[in-house]
């Protein structure tokens, strides 16, 4: 049977071990970043890494983790407390920011920036905007 992410954005990048090679970097600009390291106080910073790690591979075509909540429901919290396009902004700049420096293309960067995009009405809590 034929791998059905085969090609993927995800295998592209390095599949599971780059992601998870690119989630230590990526926590250190996130939790760092005066504009949304308040969103990470108190939270388990391990746990958050594999939550990552399984978002991450959703967006770029990977493996569906199984369980978990899904991303409106993981959010939510965040949500109440002003989770913004602009914050969301700074966390796919911090991704894109992290993969150049681990090497990876302009056109894959800007693969992942689109795959990253299509789940901010989810993260946000928003309803899917229609296609025009």
């Amino acid at each position: 049977m034929a791998d059905p992410h085969a090609d993927s954005l995800y295998d592209r990048l390095g599949g599971e071990l780059a992601i998870m090679a690119s989630v230590r970097i990526f926590h250190d600009k996130l939790v760092n970043d005066p504009s949304i390291g308040a969103f990470f106080d108190g939270v388990d910073l391990a746990a958050q890494a594999h939550a990552h790690i399984h978002f991450l591979a959703l967006a770029f075509g990977g493996p569906r983790p199984a369980g978990g909540r899904d991303l409106r429901t993981a959010h939510e919290r965040l949500v109440r407390e002003g989770l913004s396009d602009a914050h969301f902004d700074t966390v796919v700049e911090h991704m894109v920011d992290t993969l150049r420096e681990l090497g990876v293309s302009g056109p894959l960067c800007a693969e992942v920036r689109a795959g990253l995009d299509r789940r901010r009405d989810e993260v946000l809590g928003r309803a899917a905007k229609e296609a025009t």
